[in-house]
């Protein structure tokens, strides 16, 4: 397996396809970009993040430029601070979901935003060309403790936010931190709010407890949890802390397409008037949210950045990806657990009843996200040939190749972050959406 390198940045297995070297050199490469300016370094909680964020400052520092060393803080909290602080730049060392064998590097512009494309692929092609230094430079190198505390002070005081409704509920939350960059942030974050905390997994020491990624499956300890200390609701968010996950008072996950709409649904029914931009793979209840409060809605490629650019293009105030992703421009234009949360909690504060209940408001719909390993498929090929298959029904391929329906879809693409073809269907119930899925697969071992 190569290094992987794409729009969300690289990622690759430690010292195998991510080493000393590839660090170094990406993060210089980053450096030789920017003009002026410190750059922001940080890092989620894997053994060996600390390892590869001073590798990062050394190379940043040689380069002659400032250093901010963050440490530990959610990746959403270091895009909130380059945006606020005028900071050049930064560099997250994150795998993101990944399993803890995997590293890697986000790379965030001047604006608090990752780069795209056309960035990401400059970044690489000078990252694989440098040149060698003439002069060793030396820029000042700070360590900044609990950075996070900007970020959480200015998420609670957003403007649609009610602290004191929020308070009063004095709702008990069980928090799964899976010991990940967000395992401080989040429970200072409630217990700001007033919040009853019960830590599951908090301990930033990246000993991840289960599969870290927030989905349904991975969410067993936490919904007991849940159950055993009789919360209000649970939350699980991934190592870097761009995505949330909820689990009502009966230990049941919402599922991660969820906590975009409950957002979409807090947002909008606030009066707030604005394009809703979210990506192609992302719930039809968004749909039905944008059309019930009277405001467009735009679809991108898959990718928080692709969600970023069409959100710039039509001055979006808002916006997400179902996988948890949350973006609001009011605290930065990235995906947010922490922003997440705090939208979550003030819409089920306007709730006279619990979360099991107030869900049952939301546009009701079933979404099933499967894949295949490519190891055996050209995918090209493999998109091509369903293509030829649906040809009679309505399509979109704006990113891999999209087959809609009336009240159901199933969307086919390549991954941005893994070797493998990414499978999502949704429909009016499981079964249907399971069914589609099944078609795709039947179809592909055809081919």
């Amino acid at each position: 397996m190569n290094l992987i390198r794409k729009i969300s940045g690289i990622r690759g297995l430690v010292d195998k396809t991510l080493n000393d070297k590839v660090v170094f050199d990406h993060a210089l490469a980053f450096s030789q970009l920017k003009v002026k300016g410190p750059i922001l370094v940080a890092r989620d909680t894997r053994s060996h993040g600390k390892h590869f964020s001073d590798i990062a400052c050394k190379a940043i520092s040689s380069a002659g430029l400032e250093v901010h060393n963050y440490g530990i803080i959610p990746t959403p909290t270091a895009q909130f601070l380059v945006s606020k602080n005028n900071f050049s730049g930064a560099i997250v060392i994150t795998a993101s979901h990944n399993p803890i064998e995997w590293n890697g590097m986000k790379f965030i512009n001047s604006d608090g935003c990752f780069l795209n494309e056309k960035q990401n692929t400059k970044l690489f092609s000078k990252a694989d060309n440098l040149q060698n230094l003439s002069k060793i430079q030396s820029g000042k190198i700070s360590h900044i403790k609990d950075g996070f505390k900007d970020h959480i002070n200015h998420t609670v005081n957003l403007s649609f936010i009610d602290q004191n409704r929020i308070k009063l509920k004095a709702f008990k939350v069980v928090v799964d931190a899976v010991n990940g960059a967000a395992s401080y942030a989040v429970p200072h974050l409630l217990h700001l709010l007033k919040c009853e905390v019960i830590p599951l997994f908090c301990n930033p020491d990246g000993k991840f407890p289960h599969d870290p990624e927030p989905k349904n499956e991975n969410l067993g300890l936490l919904s007991k949890s849940v159950i055993k200390n009789n919360a209000d609701l649970g939350i699980a968010i991934d190592p870097d802390g761009d995505r949330l996950a909820i689990v009502d008072e009966n230990g049941e996950p919402l599922g991660e397409e969820n906590t975009l709409v409950i957002a979409t649904d807090n947002f909008l029914s606030n009066g707030f008037k604005t394009t809703v931009v979210t990506n192609l793979s992302s719930s039809m209840a968004l749909d039905n949210l944008a059309y019930k409060y009277s405001n467009p809605i735009k679809r991108s490629m898959v990718g928080e950045i692709n969600v970023v650019e069409m959100m710039k293009e039509h001055n979006s105030s808002f916006g997400g990806e179902g996988n948890g992703g949350v973006i609001l421009k009011e605290s930065h234009l990235g995906r947010d657990a922490i922003v997440g949360i705090v939208m979550m909690l003030d819409w089920l504060s306007k709730k006279n009843t619990n979360l099991s209940l107030a869900k049952k408001d939301l546009p009701n719909y079933s979404i099933i996200k499967d894949k295949i390993n490519l190891d055996q498929i050209n995918p090209d090929d493999a998109l091509q040939f369903l293509k030829k298959q649906f040809e009679n029904e309505k399509i979109d391929l704006t990113d891999g190749l999209k087959i809609i329906w009336d009240n159901s879809w199933v969307h086919i693409r390549k991954s941005n972050t893994e070797p493998i073809l990414r499978i999502y269907s949704e429909a009016k119930s499981e079964s249907e959406a399971k069914n589609i899925i099944d078609q795709i697969k039947s179809n592909i071992k055809v081919f």
